[in-house]
């Protein structure tokens, strides 16, 4: 799984993200991995070359396989370029062989009034012929070039993946499952998906509908705490921590396994209380180890929101003429504002957009305090990539009759420091003239130590690591604390 631009709290959420998003985390619909399938991936699952639990389990190959090496690609100055057609590119020969690949082609290519050979490029005005035959065109070369799913997202013994969505149409899978709508999970969906049904939480539905467009006949949201059956499989979502709509799949199969996929996910006690956790044997937990490292062991999201209130009130109170801007991607954070609005008795500002988005979770105190006018409220949410002192002086000169100042607050678990550890009190801000920027720890992903506290109490008999496992020193790194956690030790 990708380190997450908008998914894994890094605070460059605007640099070479894994696929287009517009200014706030919303997916474009042009999207690179659908121009470049080979150059759009997952984190390399190579093997290691000693017999550990690690190699054994990442022995399977590699999400990079179709990227060559710098030797396989050298370059001969010598060779002359040679001109040719996008067909032969592709790999098609003649207009006989797209013809037998793909019916249709012969009667858009008509449309167009264009040879699918090359020998003619007129064109006539329609548009919409244009669109059908780039289409199909698209669904070829991806038959062509399609990347196999890694082992680690299908469930063994179902027709399940999970978050696999950028492989297409994966053999043997009847039901595609969406932990929660980060980009690096939904990644492949769009309003073109027709592989099969999309299992997700009723918000996530919601967003998959209005944002990708995709058909909702292949859209079957799923309510937290149910029971279902799908494919003889009794499948329960549970309450992920992470952002809205996001869940944990708890999978029981016929044969008696007991499967736990957490998504992404912030571990935290009260997940030690889910019936469907508390004493009972999960054979297999793919596990979300975004921050698996000891160093991260930052303080609970009650604890950073506290000091955000603190801080804004601290402000306000010497300056009453301030701004309050707070960082957030496409969908999560939203606590953190939410609970300055609480505080402050304010509203918040967001553009059309995100109050799209956050008024589909169906949230009545959320609802009610968006604010269309930035000037008839201090608290203002933008994209997390716009916590940029430049980018924040020209924003305050929009409000500059309302406002004489901004305290920004960029909420993500990058910004955790080692030598604060849980003394918020010592963060200090990024200033610049009327311009000031908290970097507070605030995480929807779990510590170090969050992690070892619900691997042990679930104690699973095998753990799969769905994050950092590009490497296979990373990945035995990993299986190591797994093992130690598992035998009962506290790590220090």
């Amino acid at each position: 799984m990708l380190d997450s631009i908008e998914d894994k709290d890094d605070p460059f959420s605007d640099e070479q993200p894994s696929i287009s998003l517009d200014e706030n985390g919303f997916p474009k619909h042009s999207e690179f991995e659908d121009k470049h399938p080979n150059l759009v991936g997952e984190n390399s699952s190579g093997s290691s070359k000693d017999g550990s639990f690690a190699a054994e389990f990442y022995r399977c190959g590699t999400d990079w396989s179709t990227l060559s090496s710098k030797e396989d690609g050298k370059c001969d100055s010598n060779k002359k370029m040679k001109q040719t057609n996008l067909f032969q590119m592709w790999g098609i020969k003649n207009r006989m062989d797209f013809d037998e690949e793909n019916e249709n082609v012969t009667r858009f290519g008509g449309n167009l009034g264009f040879h699918l050979n090359g020998s003619s490029s007129s064109f006539d005005n329609r548009v919409g012929g244009l669109n059908d035959s780039l289409d199909v065109v698209s669904s070829v070369v991806e038959k062509r070039k399609a990347r196999p799913c890694p082992f680690y997202k299908k469930i063994p013994g179902t027709p399940f993946t999970v978050d696999a969505f950028r492989y297409g149409a994966i053999r043997g899978c009847s039901a595609y499952f969406l932990t929660h709508f980060h980009a690096d999970h939904y990644g492949g969906l769009s309003k073109g998906w027709a592989h099969g049904r999309i299992y997700c939480t009723p918000i996530t539905a919601r967003l998959v509908r209005m944002c990708l467009y995709v058909n909702p006949s292949f859209i079957c949201p799923l309510e937290l705490d149910v029971e279902h059956q799908i494919d003889g499989v009794k499948v329960t979502f549970l309450e992920a921590n992470h952002c809205p709509g996001a869940a944990l799949i708890h999978l029981n199969l016929p044969d008696g396994q007991c499967f736990l996929h957490t998504g992404d996910f912030r571990a935290c006690k009260p997940m030690q209380t889910y019936p469907l956790l508390v004493n009972k044997q999960v054979d297999i937990l793919y596990l979300d180890t975004t921050y698996c490292n000891p160093k991260y062991r930052f303080p609970s999201k009650e604890e950073v929101i506290s000091f955000v209130v603190r801080t804004t009130k601290a402000c306000l109170k010497k300056q009453p003429r301030t701004l309050i801007i707070v960082g957030a991607y496409s969908i999560g954070k939203e606590s953190v504002y939410i609970a300055i609005s609480e505080a402050l008795k304010v509203k918040i500002h967001a553009n059309a957009s995100r109050r799209r988005i956050l008024q589909s979770f169906d949230w009545p105190h959320l609802s009610k305090n968006l604010c269309s006018d930035g000037k008839d409220t201090p608290l203002h949410v933008l994209p997390i990539s716009s916590l940029r002192h430049e980018t924040l002086k020209n924003y305050l000169k929009t409000y500059q009759n309302q406002f004489t100042s901004v305290l920004a607050f960029r909420p993500t678990g990058w910004t955790f420091s080692e030598s604060i550890g849980n003394q918020l009190g010592l963060i200090k801000p990024n200033s610049k003239g009327n311009i000031q920027v908290y970097g507070v720890p605030y995480s929807e992903h779990s510590s170090f130590t969050e992690l070892q506290d619900f691997v042990q109490f679930l104690k699973p008999k095998k753990i799969i690591a769905t994050v950092n496992i590009s490497n296979a020193a990373s990945r035995e790194k990993q299986q190591s604390y797994f093992r130690q956690w598992l035998n009962g030790r506290v790590l220090e």
